[in-house]
């Protein structure tokens, strides 16, 4: 009789161990997934800026609808890897996005009356506070992934892990030309 409810008070703990492991491992995923979901709506709200801050520089630059065209395709494909959900896509997508920034501005230095304009510096304050915003968020993210895949790794959460299939959390990452402001300087002559 002993015997049985030693057994019991074991197997009580056994399972109450791996509920707490378990609901431990489920705390980080959806913090991987909150800190995510956080770039997500600065992505959008980005997203949304641009347009408006081509449209201001197409009634100047009339000659430079290249530069224009990139930065407006580079948004879009920024959006469908943002929708995919793909981490990788969205790291690519941001390099070219942010090249094409880069690009815009330093068209937008042979324009005076450009830079000039009120719409367009509180447009490109804005993207570039959202920039910053992103950044900072980045490593919100990547810290919830790094300790979510920690948790996957190590003894004895890693057989937990295993069991209910919880996967590895991707990093985002941005080359070092990614990770360089955009110098928004350019666009007002500084």
């Amino acid at each position: 009789m002993t015997g049985l409810i030693i057994f019991l008070l074991i197997v009580v703990l056994l399972i109450g161990y791996t509920a707490t492991m378990y609901n431990g491992l489920v705390r980080t995923r959806n913090e991987v997934k909150l800190a995510w979901s956080n770039i997500d709506v600065l992505l959008v709200q980005r997203h949304d800026e641009l347009p408006k801050l081509v449209d201001v520089c197409k009634q100047y630059m009339q000659h430079e609808r290249e530069t224009l065209e990139r930065v407006t395709q580079a948004r879009s494909q920024v959006e469908a890897a943002r929708h995919s959900g793909d981490v990788a896509s969205v790291s690519a997508a941001e390099g070219v996005l942010r090249s094409g920034l880069a690009n815009l501005y330093a068209v937008a230095e042979r324009y005076p009356d450009l830079k000039a304009d009120t719409m367009f510096r509180n447009l490109a304050a804005r993207i570039s506070a959202l920039e910053t915003a992103i950044a900072d968020r980045r490593e919100i993210y990547n810290d919830a992934a790094n300790a979510q895949n920690v948790r996957i790794e190590t003894f004895p959460d890693a057989m937990i892990a295993s069991l209910f299939n919880f996967a590895p959390a991707r990093l985002l990452k941005f080359d070092a030309a990614q990770t360089a402001d955009v110098n928004i300087g350019l666009a007002f002559g500084k």
